[in-house]
């Protein structure tokens, strides 16, 4: 009986011990547990910040043709006109895109000319408000007011500047093309002149001008529809085309002589 008393007494006296050496070893684990985590997820913060530095994982920048980094509808300038072009505006687009062919038909396929179709414009105008103001009495409507028009000072001086403005950086571009400083753009602009050249041959100025007007109301709208694939196919392009150059400046134009430059001093 002593013997069991004293084995029980030391199971009393142990048990106390075993749960404080648990309790230590679980708040060991728990510790640890909490320790790691914040080391992975500081890890996982770090690896972050070093993709987010990182220049691979900057986006990539996108080539696009000639350079361009703006919106097409900034390219052509903003505004209402951009607007008419991008048919944002699809009842003022149609009516513009309307008129310009119905001229075009009046001009080249019913061989109106410009006199002759202002004189018929204002013979029926004219004849409809005469008429109008002297059967007034009979119709109890009268004619609408005439307004009076005239042409403001501010948008022509506008437009003067501005094509003032364009033409001397055209006659810049041509001096310094002419100058034999850019052999690029001298073969740019006599191949460019080449081709309107030959377009002036096959149509007039009108049809020409028509063509534009119908392309620049057709061409942006399908360029921002299809970007992407443009812009893939435009870059391919580019490169091949450097590579012809390339080998073009090396056979041919590395062999032509130029003469010496301006800025150069002479012995």
């Amino acid at each position: 009986m002593a013997e069991e008393q004293k084995h029980e007494e030391s199971a009393l006296a142990t048990e106390p011990a075993v749960e404080v050496v648990e309790r230590e070893s679980l708040l060991d684990k728990i510790s640890e547990k909490i320790h790691h985590g914040s080391d992975s997820s500081s890890s996982s913060d770090d690896e972050d910040e070093k993709k987010a530095s990182s220049p691979s994982s900057l986006k990539a920048k996108v080539y696009r043709l000639f350079g361009r980094e703006k919106p097409v509808h900034k390219v052509l300038g903003g505004g209402k006109p951009a607007d008419i072009f991008m048919w944002r505006n699809k009842k003022m687009s149609a009516s513009v895109l309307g008129g310009i062919t119905a001229v075009w038909v009046l001009f080249e396929l019913a061989e109106y000319h410009l006199l002759t179709l202002l004189c018929h414009v204002l013979i029926a105008v004219i004849a409809v408000l005469f008429l109008w103001s002297n059967a007034s009495m009979f119709i109890h409507k009268s004619p609408p007011k005439i307004p009076e028009v005239h042409i403001p000072e501010e948008p022509i001086l506008q437009l003067a500047s501005g094509l003032r403005i364009e033409i001397n950086r055209a006659f810049t571009c041509l001096r310094d093309i002419a100058s034999g400083r850019d052999l690029k753009k001298f073969l740019s602009a006599i191949a460019g002149l080449w081709v309107l050249s030959i377009l002036g041959g096959c149509c007039n100025f009108l049809t020409l001008s028509y063509i534009a007007m119908v392309m620049l109301f057709t061409i942006p709208v399908l360029y921002e529809k299809y970007e992407d694939k443009v812009d893939a196919y435009g870059e391919k392009a580019m490169v091949e085309i450097k590579k012809q150059y390339a080998v073009l400046d090396e056979k041919v134009l590395s062999k032509i002589p130029r003469g010496p430059l301006k800025g150069k001093k002479k012995d």
